[in-house]
């Protein structure tokens, strides 16, 4: 990739982590770029619109245009068409939040959500993110939908989340993962009690045609005070249903019938090494 499009798009991702903005001076070190460089880069950014500066600290942000791309692909994909009557389904058959996630590549992040939860705890998070394959439910209901192999290629691809950084249950180990991603495939949905954040739990289930790799995930999330493992179980059939026929209409969608979305190939195991000694 060429260099100053790699730390450009390095920038735009920082930026999208830091609502408030960040100083020139706090970018350039955190992605350990000379300072004048970033400067260059903030200033076609800006020349560009995808990036502004706050007049009272000079802290940098990013405007609402790679927002506003997003939202149109979205649109015109026909992924939110498709999916938002099924998730409001979900929703309110379960009455917790209820999100999908997409395949991209190597990637699964989430795109579309639905909140059951009407009163009381609510967990809402921020969309657009990518999930940690080795401690979200999400994650793990991709992985049991693909081989072994695959699925050690993707997780060593990303690393292992750590416990300090999401739950207090997120496996530690490969061994770990293997052992969730096998009983999800068992179970045929996945499980997870306080692994990706602490004082909550999910279940996910694969959005796929027969004989054919997923596309994405359905996932419910609760606080685990009340959304409870045998709550959870309750609830797989209605899961595996919406699943279903998210999976049968899918070919209604420009991205879901065009999409060549695969996980890495076997041999691609570069990093398993490292996880293992983690």
């Amino acid at each position: 990739m060429n260099g100053v499009l790699e730390r450009t798009l390095s920038v735009l991702e920082l930026l999208a982590q830091h609502g408030e903005g960040m100083e020139m001076a706090a970018i350039a070190d955190q992605l350990d770029i000379p300072r004048s460089a970033v400067h260059r880069l903030l200033a076609d950014l800006m020349r560009c619109g995808y990036v502004r500066q706050t007049r009272d600290h000079g802290d940098y942000l990013l405007t609402t245009k790679l927002v506003s791309m997003g939202l149109s692909f979205l649109s015109k994909s026909g992924i939110v068409d498709i999916a938002q009557p099924l998730l409001d389904r979900l929703a309110e058959i379960s009455g917790e939040l209820v999100r999908l996630s997409v395949v991209d590549g190597s990637r699964l992040t989430w795109v579309a959500r639905a909140q059951g939860a009407r009163q009381g705890l609510r967990y809402d998070p921020d969309m657009g993110s990518d999930a940690q394959l080795s401690c979200s439910s999400s994650g793990h209901a991709w992985l049991s939908a693909l081989s072994d192999d695959e699925a050690l290629a993707l997780v060593a691809q990303q690393g292992l989340g750590s416990t300090q950084d999401f739950g207090p249950n997120a496996p530690t180990s490969l061994q770990g993962v293997m052992e969730a991603v096998r009983e999800t495939r068992e179970r045929g949905f996945s499980i997870t009690v306080e692994t990706y954040t602490a004082g909550l739990n999910a279940m996910a289930a694969p959005v796929r045609l027969a004989g054919q790799p997923p596309i994405g995930n359905i996932s419910i999330a609760g606080p685990s005070v009340r959304f409870t493992r045998e709550r959870m179980l309750a609830l797989g059939p209605d899961l595996l249903s919406l699943a279903a026929q998210m999976a049968a209409a899918s070919s209604a969608s420009p991205f879901f019938a065009k999409s060549g979305a695969q996980a890495p190939g076997p041999g691609s195991t570069s990093g398993l090494k490292r996880i293992y000694a983690a």
